[in-house]
């Protein structure tokens, strides 16, 4: 005989309990004790399946959930391992040196703080890094402030803004890939839609910048001495060729004309492969190795180059990609999936949306709604891609029934999460910038315009409609279908 069990829905507080046990675990674990993440999000989905099946529902249900979230996930999973793949061909085949190379050489260093603002945001953007991007240009236009006694807090403000407008903007970001992955949008239709906010930040940091810089005489006219190392080493290491910027034209056409993202990346990886053998000179060995474990300078068989006795900027700013480099994000992502997956068993997301919801009248307050779900992510569990996966996950389905698309949510949360981040003095990246470019996170946090003005911009365009992207009836009704493919709701779509 069959045994009917009786499955029961779950109260407010159950449906809220799990989401509380990440809050505290991560706040508490990895804010304070510094613990990995990722085991703190698997104890709260252990939570979130206790209490599934104490509501009724079987452990068979739960591995059903977790499985169809990671199935529809596993397209812009494999978008991440093939990014990683790419910042190595890039990297061995000289394209983002040469990038980094003429950004530096074209913008004048007479003016300090437009410099640093906008060269970091071309390192930035030419290597997917924020953090990496702070660490060697920023550094050193920091030595040059120093030198010259100017406003310390000015020009690390300036490089922070940089380097999260490049790192927001760039296909190479991990928190860019996974805001696409979170709301299911193509990563280049994400990118785009960024613009809307990112670019009036960029425009109104650039401004402050510039009059600022003006007033203050802090401009000098010679170059950077560490910046001048940077260059004539990478000129030393590297045979720059037109060619090289190839694999760049191949992703930016590729976008421009809607193409399959990881078809794109693996041809442009390709070309990049084959300029390191022919122009780079590196070995089939050393390139395989490039796009597998990620570029390093000890590759590297030039005359009148050591890597032993090379500035440390070098290495910190070449020795990336290869696809291993994505699997700490991969895992932090798998987490949180399972996470997702084991709570949408017991439908909580959905009660708790609901919840929320009845205080949501309009477009404007649906975006004030995301933002101050990504700022209570990220002041409370101090993590950017956790901060972009769970409200992605939480209000994809939410954006689609009000015939708004997920992208709106995408670029939301990436303006109330990601740059968020880094002007918090108890996140990991305040701590990183404030460490690495010696300046405290709130001394240099007013000058970080960029990183503060786009959720105004955000909140701006939700009441007047403009930069709001909506669905046509078909497009609703097709996302709502594919979203309840497994009748369960809030189901991640990766196009």
């Amino acid at each position: 005989m069959s045994k009917t069990t009786t499955v029961k829905k779950p109260t407010l507080f159950l449906a809220l309990l799990p989401i509380l046990t990440m809050i505290v675990l991560l706040f508490g674990g990895y804010v304070f004790f510094e613990l990995p993440p990722e085991p703190l999000i698997i104890i709260s989905a252990i939570v979130a399946g206790a209490i599934a099946i104490y509501l009724g529902h079987s452990y068979n249900d739960i591995l059903d959930s977790v499985s169809q979230k990671i199935a529809k996930t596993m397209p812009a999973i494999l978008i991440l391992i093939t990014v990683g793949f790419m910042i190595g061909a890039w990297m061995v085949g000289g394209t983002i040196p040469m990038m980094i190379y003429y950004g530096l050489k074209i913008v004048s260093p007479q003016y300090l703080l437009i410099t640093a603002f906008l060269v970091t945001s071309i390192v930035a953007i030419c290597t997917g890094t924020s953090w990496g991007s702070a660490g060697t240009i920023g550094v050193a236009f920091m030595g040059v402030a120093a030198g010259m006694d100017a406003n310390l807090a000015a020009v690390a403000g300036a490089v922070v803004a940089g380097a999260y407008f490049g790192d927001k903007l760039s296909p190479l970001s991990d928190t860019t890939n996974i805001a696409a992955l979170a709301t299911g949008v193509n990563l280049y239709e994400h990118i785009g839609h960024l613009l809307y906010t990112t670019l009036p930040s960029f425009i109104v940091s650039g401004i402050v910048f510039l009059v600022v810089g003006l007033n203050t005489n802090s401009a000098g006219g010679d170059l950077p001495e560490k910046v001048g190392i940077i260059m004539d080493t990478l000129g030393t290491i590297f045979n720059w060729n037109i060619l090289l910027i190839i694999p760049v034209l191949i992703v930016l056409i590729g976008s421009i004309w809607r193409k399959p993202t990881i078809p794109v990346m693996l041809l442009s990886s390709i070309v990049a492969m084959v300029n390191g053998l022919i122009f780079q000179g590196f070995s089939l060995k050393s390139v395989v190795a490039s796009v597998v474990n990620g570029f390093n300078v000890s590759m590297i068989q030039v005359s009148n180059f050591d890597a032993a006795t090379v500035i440390a900027d070098i290495p910190t700013l070449l020795n990336r990609g290869g696809m291993n480099s994505m699997m700490g994000t991969l895992l932090i992502c798998f987490c949180a999936i399972t996470f997702a997956g084991t709570i949408s068993v017991t439908n909580s997301i959905e009660l708790i949306i609901n919840k929320l919801l009845k205080f949501v009248k309009s477009t404007g307050s649906l975006i004030v709604t995301t933002i101050a779900t990504g700022l209570t992510m990220i002041g409370v569990t101090s993590n950017g891609q956790i901060s972009i996966l769970i409200p992605g996950e939480m209000l994809r389905e939410t954006y689609i029934k009000r015939g708004l698309h997920p992208k709106n949510l995408g670029r939301t949360i990436e303006d109330s999460a990601s740059i968020i981040e880094p002007i918090l003095p108890w996140t990991a990246a305040g701590a990183y910038m404030a460490g690495t470019l010696g300046v405290a996170t709130l001394e240099y946090l007013p000058w970080a315009v960029l990183c503060w003005t786009g959720i105004i911009f955000a909140t701006i365009w939700g009441y007047t409609g403009f930069g709001i992207a909506k669905l046509s009836k078909e497009e609703q009704e097709k996302m709502m279908a594919e979203t309840h493919t497994s009748e369960m709701p809030l189901q991640s779509i990766a196009k």
